[in-house]
């Protein structure tokens, strides 16, 4: 996979985004290897035990080290592989056919694994892998950070929370389930206005200047970052204007951890990681030692269970033994495009012809196309954030993959 051109590119900084404040108490549940444990995984003297602002100074192999070893770097919470991992049994595909075109050039598969310094790529359809890649030394038990694909997870916690009826709507006031924010900028604010990242509370995003608000949250502890919340001015009424915010994703986690009484990860283990089958155990960054989890990233898994992640959205919920996780129609719901931003659902891009995505910076990603029964999956390790060029080829070749999938004979 022409990795030696993957790791000849330039130094980048990496934003960490995502953060849920603490409501309720949290069991001790960390990542930390013992002295010499798994050598083979073993991470740089610079990056072992660090700060998560340390990780804006990343360079490229750094990064490729840091990527698939958050458990080993920051405090994570695991969350173990289901008793019973359910089957993703092979079809290969024959890639012989499979191009697509960006600015009048023609690329293969090859090309677009080396352009978009793409680490793992799977494709899924019918439940059965048709595509499958790694770049060495990465495989199928490589466990990868989601960066912000972790919001549409915390999507899919707040319809079983819906589900359990530990929230009873999607229309309650955030201050219901967080009254520590009464009085502030949140009053009259809806869940459902944070899950379109609509609340009409200012929010700056820029990962470049270390004033803006995604900047300086990264030293707050949960109890501060609901209070740094709280003080920010309202700029729109809500559910009027779109603004993409990972603050209200950390309130979209603060809820449902609130509503529900246990940390995201718990939640996640109980409700998706063991029924629906995933085969290998994952971790979720924690915002402090003994704390919440980061709502709105790093979840690390390894890319069979991103693809079932699809899956299990694509069933809307449903488990194998006809048991619902989800709420009838959530996932409809979900990706029914927002008044504020057509592009956007609850947590979910919209690709405008009913597929959806999940998407997190440096290249990952979880797109689900229900039409063909298919899921795409991808971990990334891109020399930037994001990038119009590789968005570019990420989606001809997600196009190109459905061409060849949806004709005839496959």
């Amino acid at each position: 996979m022409r990795a030696t051109q993957r790791r000849a590119r330039a130094a980048t900084r990496l934003p960490v985004v995502g953060a849920v404040a603490l409501i309720v108490a949290c069991a001790p549940d960390g990542e930390r290897p013992a002295a010499g444990e798994d050598p083979s995984t073993e991470v740089p003297d610079s990056l072992a035990f660090g700060h998560p602002d340390s990780v804006l100074l990343w360079t490229p192999e750094e990064q490729l080290a840091g990527f698939p070893n958050y458990h080993r770097i920051f405090d994570t919470r695991s969350i173990p592989a289901s008793a019973e991992p359910s089957a993703l049994p092979s079809r290969p595909l024959d890639v012989a056919g499979l191009s697509y075109t960006v600015d009048g050039r023609t690329h293969d598969l090859e090309d677009f694994l080396t352009h978009n310094h793409v680490t793992g790529l799977i494709v899924v359809q019918d439940g059965t892998i048709r595509l499958e890649r790694y770049d060495e030394p990465n495989g199928p038990s490589t466990r990868w950070v989601s960066y912000s694909v972790a919001k549409s997870v915390v999507s899919l916690l707040m319809g079983a929370a819906l589900r359990d009826g530990y929230i009873a709507s999607v229309d309650d006031p955030v201050t219901r389930y967080l009254p520590l924010l009464e009085g502030s900028a949140y009053d009259r604010v809806r869940i459902r206005d944070l899950l379109r990242m609509s609340s009409g509370v200012e929010w700056d995003e820029d990962y470049t200047d270390p004033e803006s608000d995604v900047s300086r949250e990264i030293d707050f502890d949960a109890i501060e970052r609901l209070r740094f919340l709280g003080g920010k001015p309202r700029v729109a009424e809500p559910g009027t204007r779109f603004n993409y915010s990972t603050g209200e994703i950390y309130l979209v986690g603060a809820v449902v951890r609130a509503a529900v009484g246990n940390n995201l990860s718990a939640y996640l283990r109980q409700k998706v990681w063991e029924p629906f089958g995933m085969e290998g155990d994952a971790n979720w960054m924690l915002v402090e030692p003994y704390g919440p989890e980061y709502a709105g990233c790093c979840i690390s898994a390894t890319l069979r269970d991103y693809a079932r992640l699809g899956l299990f959205a694509l069933a809307d919920g449903v488990l194998d033994d006809g048991r619902r996780v989800l709420p009838d129609g959530w996932m409809e719901e979900s990706t029914t495009p927002s008044p504020t931003n057509p592009g956007y659902g609850y947590l979910w891009w919209l690709e405008g012809d009913g597929s959806f995505t999940a998407r997190g910076i440096f290249g990952q990603m979880i797109h689900v196309d229900p039409s063909l029964d298919l899921v795409i999956a991808t971990h990334g390790a891109w020399p930037e954030p994001t990038g119009e060029a590789f968005t570019e080829h990420r989606d001809a070749f997600v196009q190109a993959v459905k061409s060849v999938l949806g004709s005839s004979g496959e």
